[in-house]
């Protein structure tokens, strides 16, 4: 049986949006709340204008993928009628979670605070996230600049090169992703008592519990010296994992422990790399930048693609550096793209979901268009009772 819940989220950005498109994965209801457009130029989510333009001002292409199978409204929170008829929208259409990624501070100024909403709904799950969650209300955070004081730039980049960011979004998206675990916690939790929740997402927390690599080793290491730094393409503590350059391109091979390397280091040609100093992996770290030349020395004899085969074949981890074009041509990744339909009429593929549900399999891994802004305002507010002389009536009025 389908199980289906209904989300309402003030968002914007990526972080947020990321989060509720695994809701619209499920086949629940996603309405997205916006800023109606007051004329003072471009309204609501700020990704609805960047990208490619897709013949309309408010829908161009970076906004597209997160916001797949979603509603969309518009709804004047910084006045009192607009947090009533918020209100309004929870009561009547048995809103389940309610989520934002606004600063903490707007919580209560804009009527979106935890104790305000479930009066509307006692058993709703609110989730905010936020750059460093309540105790800093007023610290925005943005995905580059969190990576920098997270110690992500730091740690990314070649040895002796800037330090730089990862080449995707990664705290907004794992930010995204706890706030979807800890909602569905939420509602088991439900399964056995009644009543909401209040959770509060912080990106940096988030972001530093993933540097559990590097964080224990300041209760571990003997000097500063030892602490990991930017380290290009070779893995930190397994030797020799590294980029290698072939005939046509680039490979890498990932040799996790000595008996992988015994194994390497026995094939024809190879032999040559193995000397009895060379057997663990502690001494092949002293000898580390050797290794990585001479293993390139013959990595550039091979194509790609023979390199990959030899090292397959003896069940070495190896793969390509593909570019993105490529990824998109693995047959495991383009046979779970998500799809949706633009304007144009043209059916856009976008990236698979991280789990394939089987309300996907279903639909042909296709969902409907991201919606336009406020695109839903006269279904959504229909539903919640007003008629239609009123939606005109606060449209004129900039509440929605």
């Amino acid at each position: 049986m389908q199980i289906t819940k209904t989300i309402l989220s003030l968002e914007q950005a990526l972080a947020l949006p990321y989060a509720t498109q695994r809701f619209a994965q499920l086949g629940w209801r996603v309405i997205r709340i916006e800023m109606p457009d007051e004329g003072k130029g471009n309204a609501g989510d700020p990704n609805r204008y960047i990208g490619s333009d897709l013949g309309y001002n408010d829908l161009h292409s970076y906004y597209i993928a997160p916001n797949i199978g979603k509603e969309a409204i518009t709804l004047n929170l910084k006045k009192k009628e607009g947090q009533d008829l918020l209100l309004k929208i929870i009561r009547e259409l048995k809103v389940d979670v309610f989520l934002c990624n606004t600063l903490p501070k707007r919580y209560q100024q804009l009527g979106i605070d935890y104790k305000t909403l479930s009066q509307a709904n006692p058993d709703l799950i609110w989730c905010g996230i936020s750059a460093l969650g309540p105790e800093y209300p007023d610290r925005a955070g943005y995905d580059p600049a969190l990576q920098a004081l997270l110690g992500y730039t730091f740690l990314t980049g070649e040895k002796d090169g800037m330090p730089v960011p990862c080449g995707i979004p990664i705290i907004d998206l794992k930010a995204g992703d706890e706030a979807f675990t800890q909602v569905i916690l939420a509602m088991m939790e439900q399964q056995s008592k009644s009543g909401g929740k209040e959770i509060h997402i912080s990106m940096a927390q988030c972001a530093a519990s993933w540097l559990i690599t590097a964080l224990p080793q300041l209760e571990f290491v003997k000097s500063d010296a030892e602490l990991h730094t930017r380290s290009g393409n070779e893995h930190r503590s397994f030797i020799p994992c590294n980029a290698y350059p072939t005939k046509d391109g680039y490979v890498y091979l990932a040799i996790g422990n000595d008996l992988q390397w015994d194994k390497f280091t026995t094939q024809k040609g190879f032999e040559h790399l193995a000397n009895e100093s060379r057997k663990t992996n502690a001494r092949r770290m002293l000898d580390k930048e050797n290794i990585y030349q001479e293993i390139g020395s013959i990595t550039k004899n091979y194509t790609t693609q023979e390199f990959v085969d030899l090292c397959l074949a003896i069940n070495l981890s190896v793969a390509p550096v593909n570019s993105v074009k490529e990824v998109s041509k693995l047959e495991f990744i383009a046979d779970c793209m998500m799809k949706t339909s633009l304007p144009n009429g043209k059916v856009a593929k976008l990236s698979p979901p991280s789990y394939t549900t089987e309300f996907l399999e279903e639909n042909d891994f296709e969902l409907s268009c991201s919606p336009r802004l406020g695109e839903q305002n006269d279904k959504v507010f229909g539903e919640a009772g007003l008629s239609a002389v009123e939606v005109r009536r606060l449209e004129e009025a900039h509440i929605i």
